[in-house]
């Protein structure tokens, strides 16, 4: 009985650790995307930015929440893809 104890709290503490890491990549991508606003550069099409942010708050996932890999993939993409607009609009490619 204690061990099953042990094993759910260590699964629900890793749970808020992937979790809290999914809403920094949220906000380093909400915050990404309105710099280059400001900066007048592209922020790659409109619907990787909101596609990406809805597949983080809808409950529909390919994996169920709260195993967010999936969630983080898809911010990770998202990511990539916005600062990639800038090293094509730039004439080179950025890196991640």
């Amino acid at each position: 009985m204690r061990s099953t104890t042990m094993m759910i709290t260590v699964a629900a503490v890793l749970a808020a650790v992937v979790l809290g890491f999914a809403v920094v990549l949220l906000v380093r991508l909400v915050r990404t995307r309105r710099s280059l606003r400001r900066a007048g550069l592209p922020t790659g099409p409109r619907w990787v930015f909101w596609g990406a942010v809805l597949y983080f708050v809808l409950p529909t996932d390919l994996l169920p929440d709260p195993v967010y890999l999936d969630d983080i993939a898809v911010l990770l993409l998202a990511l990539r893809t916005l600062r990639g607009g800038v090293g094509r609009a730039n004439g080179h490619e950025s890196s991640l």
